[in-house]
């Protein structure tokens, strides 16, 4: 099986930034696409940003030109920098890994609060 370990989240003011990061371990082979999703209070989980092994990148309406989606094959790594932050970020954020194998894992998620 795989587990996901993600990092980077945490506090910060309207218009800071953060990178989230999520590794993964285990049977680490044939990855499809990599991608974030996050679910705020009283919200669904929603897609926030994809990446496929190819280097196709997807992202959603609400997060366009502020955050940017990377992954390093060697660590088994995916990256989500968030620039400009805004209070409507606010969000549990998750991790997702998809392989040929197995339709996807997920994270624990990590939470980012962003409040002035």
């Amino acid at each position: 099986q795989v587990q996901l370990v993600e990092s980077g989240g945490g506090l910060v003011h309207p218009g800071g930034s953060l990178r989230l990061s999520c590794t993964a371990s285990g049977s680490i082979f044939n990855i499809y696409s990599m991608a974030w999703y996050r679910q705020a209070p009283g919200q669904q989980r929603e897609l926030v940003a994809g990446f496929s092994s190819s280097g196709d990148t997807n992202y959603a309406d609400s997060v366009k030109g502020r955050f940017t989606i990377s992954g390093d094959n060697a660590k088994n790594t995916v990256f989500l920098q968030m620039n400009n932050l805004k209070p409507e970020d606010t969000a549990v954020y998750y991790c997702s890994m998809k392989f040929l194998w197995h339709s996807g894992y997920w994270g624990q998620g990590t939470q980012v609060t962003v409040s002035s």
